[in-house]
């Protein structure tokens, strides 16, 4: 059982930046692979981003690909995304999830998620 909490969302012009953190806590993450998700108002909950256990292996979504960052500190139990030149399409709740797999770009393989926390970019 891990239980996670995201921070640093915010308002933010484009082109700004935010830097997302989820810390973990119960079983350590450093036993999980971790990925953030988003969801917008009247959109489903999509893949952003995926870290492996270890950290060496991370995928993103083609929309976020070159402008975030995905990273976590196993010694803090915390993931971190970096998100760079924000745009007014990435406005959504990001929630942070746990898998049991090595990472995952699947919703449904996430065991354990995070309340979630809003990402407004104004234009």
């Amino acid at each position: 059982q891990v239980q996670l909490v995201e921070s640093g969302g915010g308002l933010v012009q484009a082109g700004g930046s935010l830097r997302l953190s989820c810390a973990a806590s119960g079983r350590t993450s450093s036993s999980y692979g971790m990925g953030w998700f988003r969801q917008a108002p009247g959109k489903e909950r999509e893949f952003v981003a995926t870290i492996s256990r270890g950290g060496a292996t991370v995928y993103y979504a083609d929309s976020v690909k070159g402008r975030f960052t995905i990273s976590r500190d196993n010694a803090k139990n915390t993931v971190y995304l970096q998100m760079n030149n924000l745009k007014p399409e990435d406005t959504a709740v990001y929630y942070c999830g746990a898998t049991s797999v090595y990472f995952s770009t699947i919703g449904a393989e996430y065991a354990f998620w995070g309340q979630g926390t809003q990402v407004t970019v104004s234009s």
